[in-house]
């Protein structure tokens, strides 16, 4: 087995399954230009999984349900739903024959962030992935912007849906006012960056170009789907980033959303962003600025910038910089053993959807980081200092011993390492593995090595 096959399969991917490094020795790369090149679709463990439109409906009649006891179903409903939504999602990762498209899912996923920090849309939060990031993560960075903006969920998540024009109709009417959430963390998050150049001007000249971006709603009822609310949005003209925008209504926010996408600050963004993700905390220069340059060239076009990332030598370099964050290490774990790495569920039980999703993500629980559940519209960080305190590394331990205590006694862990690392197991790992007292210590051994820690 190659180095680079195995480079392939954790860095650029989730973790190899059985067979995935020997199937990427041959082309590395072209094993994984092959991903970014086909669109496979909704993975089939999230088929079945409701709409954002249907979930933020249900949320919403909860909400307005004043009966206590009538709103506790409703609630356990779309908390249910949530759990086995997650549990499908990291299935999907674990199943994937497309992991780095995969990768590339959660990684834009994390830039957009919605939260279950909000409960208005806890339930929809899977949904508003599937629906505004999956579709996009190969096409323009410009319609996934777009995408993701407009959903209800982000409209909900970042207040958006109730930010009027102080001026507006509404504002007028009912004295309400301006909110600035969407604004700022569309400049300061998705495009220009926090040193990208705005000011608190532009955040909130932003904000009022896009106010009458909501939800809509028939006789009090909320849908769940985007409307544009005339009597919400402000009037008048708007400058921002010193570019003036014409009272146009929707379309103002249209043009400024495509022209954030072109900003040269975006560009510089994204790719430091990528780099960082892919290479190393702290990306090598002369990745940030080829990124740079194919984002530039290809108008945003973020597969193109993936087959750029994937052409530089230091995306190969043999020392592997970047700790795996909890996900990443619970999928890789499964992808190595092949398993979900739970227990199966008895297909009579009647709470079996219930069941399945809980056990998936005491795992992620356990390792601080619930999908969806970022403190913050900043998304979960991606560098080591965040990930492997002494607490942290601890738990990582813990788990990794329940893990073994679980499945050791199924497997052999010196195949698992060779099918799981390849040449990227070191020697002293190798035979740790292999003088261990049992399969379960082996196992956990494994687990718990810097190189499986790290990709």
């Amino acid at each position: 087995m190659t180095l680079q096959a195995a480079i392939a399969t954790n860095r650029f991917g989730l973790g190899a399954r059985p067979g995935d490094i020997a199937a990427a020795q041959s082309d590395p790369r072209g094993w994984l230009e092959a991903q970014l090149a086909r669109d496979p679709g909704l993975p089939p463990e999230l088929h079945g999984v409701e709409d954002s439109a249907t979930r933020l409906t249900a949320t919403y009649a909860a909400r307005k349900e004043k009966d206590e006891e009538a709103r506790k179903p409703l609630r356990e409903a779309l908390r249910a739903a949530y759990r086995d939504d997650a549990a499908r999602r990291t299935r999907a990762a674990i199943a994937t024959d497309a992991p780095l498209r995969e990768r590339l899912v959660h990684f834009w996923s994390n830039h957009f962030t919605v939260s279950t920090s909000r409960p208005i849309v806890a339930a929809a939060v899977v949904p508003y992935e599937n629906e505004a990031i999956r579709p996009h993560v190969t096409g323009r960075f410009a319609d996934m912007l777009l995408a993701a903006t407009r959903h209800p969920v982000m409209l909900a998540y970042l207040d958006n849906a109730v930010s009027v024009g102080p001026d507006s109709l509404a504002g007028i009417r009912r004295q309400r006012g301006l909110n600035e959430n969407l604004g700022r963390e569309l400049l300061e998050l998705h495009t220009l960056g926090v040193d990208g150049g705005y000011s608190q001007t532009d955040v909130r000249e932003l904000a009022r170009i896009l106010t009458g971006w909501s939800i809509a709603a028939e006789r009090d009822r909320d849908t769940g789907t985007f409307l544009f609310r005339p009597n919400l949005h402000e009037p008048g003209d708007k400058i921002l980033l010193g570019q003036r925008y014409s009272e146009d209504g929707m379309g103002e926010g249209l043009l400024a959303l495509q022209r954030l996408a072109r900003h040269p600050a975006t560009a510089r963004h994204l790719a430091t962003k990528l780099a960082r993700h892919f290479i190393a905390d702290d990306p090598p220069p002369a990745v940030v600025a080829a990124l740079e340059k194919s984002y530039h060239d290809s108008d945003g076009h973020l597969g193109e910038v993936t087959r750029t990332l994937l052409h530089q030598d230091a995306a190969w370099a043999p020392e592997a910089r970047k700790v795996k964050t909890p996900t990443e290490l619970v999928v890789s774990t499964g992808r190595a053993l092949g398993t979900d790495i739970h227990p199966a569920v008895d297909d009579g039980d009647t709470d079996m959807k219930a069941a399945r999703a809980e056990p998936a993500l005491r795992s992620l629980a356990l390792l601080g980081q619930l999908p969806f559940a970022a403190p913050s519209p900043a998304g979960w960080p991606d560098q080591a200092a965040d990930w492997v305190g002494p607490e942290a590394m601890v738990q990582r331990v813990d788990w990794a011993l329940t893990v073994g205590e679980k499945l050791g006694d199924r497997i052999d862990p010196r195949r698992i390492a060779e099918q799981a690392l390849g040449p990227f197991a070191g020697d002293a790992t190798r035979q740790a593995v292999a003088r261990a007292p049992s399969a379960a210590e082996g196992l956990a051994l494994l687990i718990s090595a810097p190189e499986f820690q790290r990709r």
